[in-house]
């Protein structure tokens, strides 16, 4: 099938596209023509993006995939055409045959792609180390522990020393484990004026501060996920300065909530990391305006009843993959960020730490696209969300952006 879209702004941050009344152009699963087609080439299928934001699908560095054909979908609803996924699933992807069977069964799903991270230790017990290359093989992109620490630092360089001698990535959470066990919140004002139980910033800084050692030592690439603080972004900031293979992420809701959004105990507002104060959103917001973050929506569905319970006892995360690109947007505005940057966040940018070929319109590369309506205005409910995670901080609050049309591999998938 070839495929003309037709009369939008085509955005394209990775190769420096930002135009209006642009045509691109698919056969196959691929982009084949950007302004202008190949010679010879007929649309059997013209879409018509007038008013409307034509750009790469957006890849998600984090999304957990509780059920895959629901939660799929609400990737491709939100215009996410590549999720990354954290090993801890149940049972955690430890065995090359599980990664093997997810990748396949998304495959089979046909919506988003998936790229699965690897345990890094088995059971994610920070103990025993995987079968990398046979999880590598699988399908897995890089390898992660999720949220689970390695307590034992030992363990943690043996694990590094591996993945480095075969060039693996490896994704880590940078939380101290004993300074964060027994902790909810950010430990500060709010925490204190409440009673909840601190996590205090030393917890990431300590736990950075560690890995930035081993990563000196070893040579291993590792990707810190979720930063939640000023200190430990400039830390972060510092090691790649220096020329250390490190690199960041941060989760779109620590970029506009701070821990006041806690409120009267929301449990809606639990994440981990903990909402931190505005100067740590501040530093956080300069970092992805400047390229040395990306965006990841920390997808994590939860049932009613994970949410529906004591601050203190309510499960951690907030469902992310269908307001990825609306509180990018949100962000944006905000933070007055012009908004090819914003889309790099969530495009080339996260594409690029994993070497992924994905998150450009560069003729040749898959049709994995996004045509959505910047100007429409949505309010998030619990019936609108295809996931089956109903649980965020912005239930009953306007979104801006919307997205009419998904396609991945040229096959139209959302619209």
């Amino acid at each position: 099938m070839n495929i003309e879209i037709r009369n939008g702004r085509v955005i394209d941050p990775k190769n420096g596209i930002d135009q209006n009344n642009l045509s691109l152009f698919i056969s196959g699963r691929r982009i084949v023509g950007v302004g202008a087609p190949p010679a010879g080439f007929e649309a059997t299928e013209t879409i018509d993006a007038q008013g409307h934001v034509v750009c790469p699908g957006f890849v998600d560095l984090g999304a957990r995939l509780n059920s895959i054909e629901a939660e799929l979908a609400a990737a491709v609803a939100g215009g996410v055409t590549s999720v990354v996924v954290p090993p801890d699933a149940d049972p955690p992807l430890d065995e090359p045959e599980l990664a093997d069977r997810l990748v396949h069964r998304a495959k089979e799903i046909g919506k988003a792609r998936v790229y699965p991270l690897g345990a890094l230790t088995l059971g994610l017990k920070g103990e025993r180390l995987t079968e990398m290359a046979g999880l590598r093989k699988a399908g897995c992109v890089a390898f992660s522990q999720a949220k689970v620490p390695v307590v034992d630092t030992q363990s943690l360089m043996h694990a590094l020393e591996y993945a480095a001698s075969f060039g693996f990535t490896v994704f880590l959470h940078p939380q101290e484990y004993y300074l964060a066990r027994n902790g909810n919140a950010h430990d500060g004002e709010v925490a204190a004026r409440l009673g909840l139980s601190g996590i205090p910033v030393a917890a990431e800084t300590i736990a950075i501060a560690t890995l930035t050692q081993l990563v000196r030592h070893t040579g291993c690439r590792v990707h810190l996920t979720r930063l939640s603080s000023a200190a430990g972004i400039a830390m972060v900031e510092a090691a790649m300065a220096e020329g250390l293979p490190l690199s960041c992420d941060v989760g779109i809701h620590h970029l506009l909530l701070t821990e006041y959004d806690i409120g009267y105990f929301n449990p809606q507002a639990r994440f981990l990391p903990p909402l931190r104060t505005e100067a740590d959103r501040n530093s956080l917001s300069h970092a992805v305006r400047n390229g040395r973050a990306a965006i990841c929506s920390d997808h994590t569905p939860l049932a009613a009843d994970d949410k529906m319970m004591p601050f203190g006892e309510a499960r951690s995360g907030a469902t992310g993959l269908e307001v990825l690109l609306p509180l990018t947007l949100k962000w944006a505005a905000q933070e007055s960020v012009d908004l090819p940057t914003a889309l790099a966040s969530i495009t080339c940018a996260p594409a690029a730490l994993l070497g992924l070929a994905a998150g450009s319109l560069s003729v040749g590369a898959s049709a994995d696209i996004c045509i959505f309506d910047p100007d429409a205005e949505w309010v998030l409910t619990p019936e609108v969300l295809r996931s089956r995670g109903k649980n965020s901080p912005w239930l009953g609050h306007p979104m801006p952006g919307k997205v009419q049309k998904t396609l991945v591999g040229g096959r139209i998938v959302h619209g």
